[in-house]
């Protein structure tokens, strides 16, 4: 008798940031999708059309990373993006919707108001529909599907599940990479309060619909959990965000000349890294001896740019533009210390950025400029890269840098011996969310 070999369980994934994007929204998905089918799963992807996206920076290197045998379906949207910079003169998507800039003309700021009281959750709510549709003909065809993850932000993206959840009863997973309506620029959109309870009832009747709730550390779980006394904590799975081994499979190259701090990503005055950057100045004048360095890469907002020139860093800073996932990693593993900072902003003991695990897998020392207790400070505190410094500890930061000094002078590779990082690689945390979906 021929032997029954049981089906690969059919997942699918619904997310507008794929690649050609490029950025951190990208990589969780990117990841999942990578991996997943190590672990008995098949998914079939569906996007957005790059020709019709509102992507805020490209990176065609991630492409490399989707399997051959993954299905992707790319889908029209319709998005007021093309209006914003044709009647801006803005060649780029700013990031966060309409959010994040701090000069801006009439026209821009009509645009904000439009975004947080027209577009509600978000200004992508329009490819919505044609995701539904493609759904409804996949379905039509005979396709079957045990299961679909939403991914967000965009937020809108769980309105999808949400309907998907009404008209089919598939089993939904919302994965929720940031907060909704906590997240720290919500009260840049200027919404009305019409705006402000249409916006937290869809949060609502998404984490209360869907079947689980996936997000990317424990304040956030307990962030959301307050959104309702229907909801409760076994429905919330903590899956962080993590690294790829495949990424690092280069050996670690830390200079021998220069003490280098390397901070990748976007980063603007609101990370309120001024007491380290006097701090670095400080120790470049008390240790002549170590050629202290720093080096941002990717976006950095001009205020940041003029903070560092007026600690008198300017001739010891490099600043690289964005670059493409692959070399960022390069970046990292050609630093001798990693920079990184949570922005000052309500409900930042939650932010816990994809990149820090990244950081981790680097094995570098790593300052970190933010709360204490944070989901960061406790992550760095468990993997023994670090403490979180508070934005005014002066002293805390010349400390630091004063021990980084001496450590340099005895020996210029600082790379640290921990392995508890590898709890956080991609394929582990696919491997939990591979058992969520045969629980």
């Amino acid at each position: 008798m021929p032997v029954s070999v049981a089906r690969p369980l059919r997942l699918l994934v619904i997310t507008y940031y794929w690649p050609p994007s490029g950025g951190a929204g990208v990589q969780r998905s990117l990841k999942f999708v990578k991996h997943l089918p190590q672990f008995g799963v098949e998914p079939t992807v569906i996007t957005v059309d790059p020709d019709q996206a509102a992507y805020p920076v490209l990176d065609d290197s991630l492409a490399a990373d989707i399997p051959a045998a993954v299905r992707v379906i790319r889908t029209s949207t319709f998005e007021p993006f093309d209006s914003y910079k044709k009647l801006t003169g803005r060649k780029q998507v700013p990031y966060g919707g309409f959010v994040g800039e701090s000069k801006t003309s009439f026209t821009q700021r009509l645009f904000k108001f439009v975004r947080g009281n027209v577009f509600i959750p978000d200004a992508r709510r329009g490819w919505n529909r044609y995701v539904l549709q493609a759904v409804a003909e996949l379905l039509a065809a005979g396709e079957q599907f045990d299961a679909v993850l939403t991914s967000s932000p965009p937020h809108s993206t769980q309105l999808i599940g949400l309907e998907l959840k009404r008209r089919y009863g598939l089993r939904w997973l919302a994965d929720m990479r940031d907060p909704w309506t906590d997240i720290y620029y919500y009260k840049e959109l200027n919404h009305l309060s019409p705006a402000r309870w249409l916006d937290a009832r869809y949060e609502r009747q998404v984490l209360e619909q869907a079947d689980a709730v996936l997000v990317t550390s424990l304040s956030t779980k307990r962030l959301y959990l307050s959104k309702s006394a229907a909801l409760r904590p076994e429905k919330f799975h903590v899956l962080p965000n993590g690294y790829d081994e495949d990424d690092f499979r280069h050996p670690s190259a830390p200079p021998q000349d220069a003490l280098l701090i390397t901070h990748t990503g976007t980063i603007s005055e609101t990370y309120h890294i001024g007491q380290l950057l006097a701090a670095c100045a400080a120790c470049s004048q008390k240790y002549p001896q170590v050629p202290l360095r720093l080096r941002f890469v990717g976006k950095v907002s001009p205020g940041l740019q003029q903070q560092v020139a007026e600690a008198g860093l300017q001739a010891q800073t490099e600043f690289v533009p964005f670059v493409p996932h692959d070399e960022s990693v390069g970046y990292l593993l050609r630093s001798t210390v990693l920079l990184m900072a949570i922005p000052d902003v309500t409900n930042n003991l939650a932010i816990l950025p994809g990149k820090v695990f990244e950081y981790l897998a680097a094995k570098k020392p790593i300052l970190c400029v933010g709360p204490l207790g944070s989901d960061a400070d406790t992550l760095l505190t468990e993997c023994g890269a670090g403490r979180a410094l508070p934005y005014d500890d002066y002293a805390g930061m010349l400390a630091r840098l004063e021990r980084l000094a001496t450590q340099w002078l005895q020996h210029p590779n600082l790379d640290l011996p921990t392995q508890q990082h590898a709890n956080y690689s991609r394929r582990a945390l696919t491997a939990q969310l591979a058992g969520l979906l045969t629980a």
